[in-house]
């Protein structure tokens, strides 16, 4: 088996199992939320929010440990960029006119941006 047939088998093995963990996390919280009293809005959030922010983490991590603060500084500004730029306007694609809160127009989203930019 050549080195890129591993590669190949070794990313779809990876996606394959990315995607069953990630709904086995998903039903197992909706469990938890519906068994606890817990309002499924709120555990969808934090899982939401924990699933996006885990493979930074896990990168970030490893560049860490291999010395390379510069792949975590990145990886960290990176997506910061992402998730205020892409995702915000995909968003606004989608739901036409987005509707959002003066606040996260003229304090939020302008706080994350500046400091994402005074890493740089």
């Amino acid at each position: 088996m050549s080195s890129d047939s591993v590669t190949a088998l070794l990313f779809v093995s990876g996606i394959a199992l990315l995607i069953v963990g990630a709904e086995a996390l998903v039903r197992g919280a909706s469990r938890l939320a519906v068994a606890t009293g817990v309002p499924p809005l709120v555990v969808g959030l934090t899982i939401v929010a924990f699933g996006t922010s885990a493979p930074e983490l896990a990168v970030s991590l490893q560049a860490s440990l291999a010395n390379q603060p510069d792949v975590a500084l990145g990886n960290v500004v990176g997506s910061n960029i992402a998730n205020i730029l892409l995702i915000l306007g995909v968003a606004a694609l989608i739901a036409s006119p987005l509707r959002v809160n003066n606040t996260i127009v003229w304090l939020d989203t302008p706080v994350m941006i500046g400091a994402s930019a005074l890493l740089l």
